[in-house]
């Protein structure tokens, strides 16, 4: 899937120097033992969801390979994340990145090719802005909109008011995927099995993406914000929404407060299986989460570097690979019987290709797209 050129905000955060790029798909040297390993983020390691999944990978990782070492990095201003992953690509032998913030990366790897880099939600870009595959990046990007498509059909049939809504952090690509997705989810719902369910949105939270956009929806403007997301959650609610997808890392966690205070209101959780996070006294509030795979991911490439088998590549995940769906283990979920068949349904769809939910960037809208 074709990934839109970052921003020029982030453009300025990258080094200045360029160097010859490398080429894709070169194997690496084996690793020496001792594996030293930086995963640096926005949100934290203890954020929940997206964060946390990919650092619970590296645990994966260091569990099998206890002579490995990880150290984390927390910025939560967005503006100087780029720096700080600068300040400690010297030290260790892998960063790992999540965010489509760090997409700047493509240059320091260039910069610094006995480096490897393990980037989540955005492809490489090099100094001027254009994307590159190198051989010292493995970027993994999702097809979130399948996971929020799955998650609006599960609203739409859920919800008791017949209000649903998405909370997302920043109009990053990736969150953009979700809401479109989600969006998609809610009206094929009501299409096809005749929810009727609406889809509210607060104007003043519109988001804007990468290309100046408005794309609507309920932005927060940041993933480190609990205080915000406890604003915008309470807002919906008072609107009459009975459902929420939260997609919006540490910021959520005040969307997912704000349902807790409130009677009848109930959460979808995002990347990762977040129902832990919905217990409100004896009760879980929790409908399911819409996940993507990032974790197993990330433990495969750093078994690859340990091993001498790592190879650069610019990967794009979905159903198709199991990469993308959302939680339906017993004890895990809050979903009716006929819910969980008719998701079950529209996943084989999506996992088929007859079902392409609406995207950032792939030509879609939640109104429009291919099964619709």
């Amino acid at each position: 899937m074709k990934r839109m050129l970052i921003a020029a905000s982030f453009l300025a955060l990258l080094i200045a120097a360029a160097c010859s790029k490398g080429t894709a798909g070169q194997a690496q040297e084996k690793a020496p033992d001792g594996l030293k390993i930086c995963i640096v983020t926005g949100s934290g390691v203890d954020d929940g969801s997206f964060g946390e999944d990919c650092y619970n990978g590296i645990l994966a990782f260091t569990k099998n390979n206890p002579e490995a070492t990880v150290a984390t990095v927390k910025e939560p201003d967005i503006s100087k994340e780029m720096q700080a992953v600068e300040d400690v690509i010297a030290d260790y032998d892998v960063l790992v990145l999540p965010g489509f913030q760090f997409a700047p990366v493509g240059q320091l790897a260039i910069d610094n090719p006995d480096k490897k880099v393990i980037l989540v939600d955005s492809a490489p870009t090099d100094a001027s802005g254009a994307e590159v595959e190198l051989p010292n990046v493995y970027s993994m990007v999702f097809h979130e909109e399948e996971s929020g498509f799955f998650a609006g059909v599960a609203a739409a049939l859920e919800t008791k008011t017949g209000k649903v809504a998405v909370v997302n952090g920043l109009a990053f690509p990736s969150n953009v995927n979700y809401q479109y997705g989600f969006m998609s989810g809610v009206n094929y719902s009501n299409k096809y099995f005749g929810s009727g369910a609406r889809i509210v949105e607060l104007p003043s939270y519109a988001g804007t993406d990468l290309t100046g956009k408005n794309v609507g929806g309920n932005y927060i403007g940041g993933f480190t914000d609990e205080a915000g997301g406890k604003v915008v959650g309470q807002n919906l609610i008072n609107q009459g929404v009975d459902v929420l997808f939260v997609a919006a890392g540490a910021s959520g966690l005040g969307v997912f407060t704000a349902a807790k205070e409130a009677s009848n209101v109930y959460l979808i959780g995002v990347d990762t299986d977040q129902y832990k996070d919905g217990f409100k006294g004896q009760e879980n509030i929790m409908l399911t989460s819409a996940v993507k795979v990032m974790h197993s991911n990330v433990t495969r490439q750093l078994q690859a570097v340990k091993d001498g088998t790592f190879q650069g590549k610019n990967d794009v995940l979905g159903s198709s690979t199991d990469s993308t769906g959302y939680i339906s283990a017993e004890g895990r979920h809050r979903l009716q019987a006929d819910t969980l068949a008719r998701m079950q349904e529209t996943y084989d769809l999506v996992k088929g290709g007859k079902i392409v939910p609406a995207a950032n960037f792939n030509g879609h809208t939640p109104l429009d797209f291919p099964g619709l």
